[in-house]
Formats: structure tokens, C-alpha cells, sequence
């Protein structure tokens, strides 16, 4: 190692340094959004937790993809309703993807570089994380609120689940919105 050492160029440019403390995600990711983020997830995963639950078969028979009520001895069946058909390759995919985000978020945390290109590349990739996510929880609570509403016997339930879902579909908007911009023209396009 010493002679390896010995025999190494040495830098013409000016000489980096780096301080010795241990980079963290948490340091490099934009918090505000990443919390927003991690609600919106874990809204995500209880809707679809809810909406699994009460889900019924279809008109034809396939399990997880309506949602029947039965109001006044008449049976009303709703389709499409993010039930197990939906919600498992919904969740396959959410989980894949937060893994790959993690382990990339990880990559950008732990290489040599510059503080700035790390946030702003973490910044890229907690938007791709938060496109992900927002589309799929808008879609999802957008489908639920739609299915409830068009049923006629929903009662105080299904309202205050439509009241539930509102400020989250709008939620879900702004973050969609956030995470595209943020990652068609990143900081460091910008600049």
C-alpha cells in the first residue's frame, strides 16, 4: 500500500477534502417532500389495505375488481374498484420501486462528489419516488371516490370516505405535479 502510494500521481488541481462526517439520505433528500411523501405512501397502502377488504367479485365471477353494496334488499355491484386485482401488482410495483429508489438514493449518498450534485440528484430521484407514488394513490382514491359516489345507498360511510379521499386526490395532484417538474428539469438544469 505504501509503495502504492508512493507511486501515484500526485493531483495537479487544487486538493479536495471531506469532512468526516458520515453521509446520510436523510441529509441529501428535500425533507418537507419526503415526508410528504412517506404520508401519502402509507395513505396509499391503507386505501388499498380498505379498499382490498370490501372488495366482491365482478359481474363475471373474477374476485377483487367491484365493490357491491346492498341497500333496501337490492344489490348494486361497482366496477372498476381497486380491490386484490388490482391492489397486489399496485403494491408489487410500489415496493419494487421504493427499493430501487433507496438503493440509488443510497449509491448518491455514499459517492465522492460535490454536497450540491448529491442533494440535487437526490432531489431527482425522490421526485421520480413521489411520481410513483402520487399516480398511483391518485388513480386509486380516484377510482374508490368515483365508485362510492355512483352507488345510491352509501350512507354516512361512504360519504365521509368521498370527504376522506377529496384533499388526498388534491394532495396527490400537487405532488404529481411537484415530482414531473422536478424531474423533467432538475436543479441542476436550472442553474
Amino acid at each position: 500500500m505504501l509503495l502504492g502510494d508512493a507511486l501515484a500521481p500526485r493531483p495537479r488541481a487544487v486538493v479536495r477534502t471531506a469532512g468526516l462526517t458520515p453521509r446520510r439520505v436523510r441529509d441529501q433528500v428535500p425533507p418537507r417532500m419526503t415526508r410528504l411523501l412517506l404520508i401519502q405512501a402509507a395513505s396509499f397502502v391503507l386505501l388499498l389495505t380498505v379498499t382490498t377488504a370490501v372488495a366482491s367479485p365482478d359481474d363475471l365471477g373474477r374476485a377483487g375488481r367491484a365493490l357491491a353494496v346492498t341497500c333496501g334488499g337490492v344489490t348494486e355491484v361497482h366496477s372498476p374498484w381497486p380491490g386484490s386485482f388490482y391492489a397486489v401488482p399496485i403494491g408489487v410495483s410500489l415496493a419494487v420501486g421504493t427499493a430501487v429508489c433507496a438503493w440509488a438514493l443510497r449509491r448518491i449518498a455514499h459517492r465522492p462528489g460535490e454536497e450540491q450534485e448529491r442533494r440535487d440528484r437526490s432531489s431527482a430521484i425522490t421526485a421520480a419516488w413521489g411520481l410513483l407514488v402520487s399516480t398511483q394513490l391518485l388513480g386509486a382514491a380516484t377510482t374508490t371516490s368515483g365508485a362510492l359516489t355512483s352507488t345510491t345507498c352509501d350512507g354516512a360511510i361512504g360519504t365521509a370516505a368521498v370527504v376522506l379521499l377529496a384533499p388526498l386526490v388534491l394532495l396527490a395532484l400537487f405532488t404529481v405535479a411537484w415530482s414531473l417538474f422536478t424531474v423533467l428539469a432538475p436543479r441542476t438544469a436550472r442553474r
